[in-house]
């Protein structure tokens, strides 16, 4: 290709990145993000321009924190922001090389999609409990083919409900047309991709001491899983944020772990003690963030209403995180981003326009990944509120809200692939995980003066014990 043709379509790539960032910050902010990379993830969406905006909004809320002046807007002389739009695609897929060992296998071995009596399903038995539910209803042990027999003999939308009814995941593909005219879609439709609420009033927090670490001394209470919620987290950490995850004792993801868990400390407590819930409200009460991925009224039952965490700490920033949206018939509903894509229809696009005989998904968890980095830019939007007017916020976001922002771009036209990976990508240093040595991928975001950037390797969950 000569140098004017790789020009050209590092121009397009440019101007589809941008214009997916139009959409959700609005075209005078998305004009001054510099993208750079040319090619794009194999689909018939715009993976890489979704992956390269949702980095860019992250770094926005950045230069709008380091930049800000009282009245809360981003001056000119915000620091500059530029995006890698292939590095940003790698990131979607993991940002970890490990160095002669590999992390377990993500899916378990039952998972998947499989074909019913009228239509495809997808079944999601990550969680044991959520498989325990699944091989219930169907009444067979854990064998894929026996699994893949009883399905067939199901109706694809009776079984969704069955399974979902036991406890379990499980999301039928539909199209996108179906999508849009059910009651979830429409209710997920008129949902603003982040909704921001006024919190209650509280401390005004100082800003940090060093711009190039603009979230060091900020504490976050991240109570999320897999996989957006992790992704959110991580970057704040990477920005300096002392970042404490809390689990359940039972609860595991190790699959993911290695690449999520980079810059946080991890601790586990059971919220049904009476010790274990006193010692999260003490947490939270000196949090400055807490970010969560409950469905909602969740925490509800587990005795953290919003007026019992505002009361622990009043101020505070809230970011919350479901896979439906806040209204409709699946509000409530357990969803990961592999069931999404089959309920708004991606999985469906994917199969038909691409001639396959089977449910096409993305090729990376992109509505996890984008939304992580939506939560980011939220949660760092609320830390300048608080150190601006002392107020918290809370905001809401959804992995099928950001589904919609996706299937509302234009389809790519970029048929070049991403160049091969290349010791070029890699930070400089060994990260000595506890699973053993690794590299990491370069950031793909660049904010002037700003370091992505910590000591902390990646660890498992309940290293570190309960406290700030």
């Amino acid at each position: 290709m000569t140098g004017s043709g790789t020009a050209q379509r590092d121009q397009a790539g440019a101007a589809g990145a941008a214009g997916v960032l139009a959409a959700i910050v609005g075209e005078r902010l998305a004009s001054t993000v510099q993208f750079s990379g040319v090619g794009a993830l194999p689909s018939v969406y715009r993976v890489t321009d979704l992956a390269a905006a949702a980095v860019a909004s992250a770094g926005l809320a950045v230069s709008e924190l380091l930049g800000a002046n009282e009245t809360g807007t981003r001056p000119q002389g915000a620091p500059a922001v530029s995006v890698d739009r292939r590095l940003a695609s790698l990131w979607f897929g993991s940002s970890l090389r490990p160095i002669g060992w590999e992390p377990p296998p993500s899916w378990d071995a039952i998972a998947g999609d499989y074909e019913a009596s009228d239509g495809w399903l997808r079944l999601h038995t990550n969680v044991p409990a959520h498989r325990a539910a699944a091989l219930s209803v169907l009444g067979v042990a854990a064998d894929r083919g026996l699994v893949s027999e009883a399905v067939a003999a199901w109706r694809a939308a009776e079984l969704e409900a069955a399974v979902i009814a036991a406890g379990g995941c499980a999301a039928v593909m539909r199209s996108p047309q179906a999508w849009a005219e059910s009651a979830a879609g429409r209710s997920v439709a008129a949902e603003p991709l982040v909704r921001v609420e006024p919190g209650t009033a509280g401390p005004r927090s100082s800003p940090a001491p060093d711009p190039a670490r603009p979230l060091a001394g900020v504490r976050v209470l991240d109570l999320t899983r897999v996989l957006a919620g992790p992704v959110a987290t991580r970057f704040l950490a990477l920005l300096g944020a002392d970042v404490l995850r809390i689990d359940p004792p039972w609860w595991d993801e190790p699959g993911l772990v290695p690449d999520v868990g980079l810059g946080k400390r991890s601790a586990r407590l059971d919220l049904r003690r009476s010790a274990d819930y006193e010692r999260c409200i003490g947490l939270i009460a000196e949090a400055d963030v807490l970010i969560h991925g409950y469905r909602p009224g969740a925490l509800d039952g587990l005795g953290l209403d919003p007026a019992t965490r505002a009361r622990a700490r009043p101020g505070l920033a809230e970011v919350a995180l479901t896979a439906y949206g806040s209204t409709g018939p699946f509000a409530a509903r357990r969803g990961f981003d592999s069931l999404v894509q089959m309920s708004t229809g991606i999985a469906e696009t994917g199969m038909r326009e691409l001639g396959r005989d089977r449910p096409t998904p993305l090729p990376v968890q992109a509505l996890d990944h984008a939304t992580g980095y939506l939560m980011a830019a939220a949660a760092i939007r609320a830390i300048a509120e608080q150190r601006r007017a002392g107020h918290g916020t809370r905001a809401t976001l959804s992995l099928a809200r950001t589904a919609s922002l996706l299937a509302r771009a234009a389809p790519t036209d970029d048929t070049a692939s991403l160049l091969p990976e290349t010791a070029e990508d890699l930070a400089p240093g060994v990260e000595h995980t506890a699973w053993g040595q690794a590299r990491r991928l370069r950031a793909p975001l660049t904010v002037s003066g700003v370091s992505f950037s910590t000591d902390r390797p990646a660890r498992p969950l309940g290293s570190d014990p309960a406290s700030w």
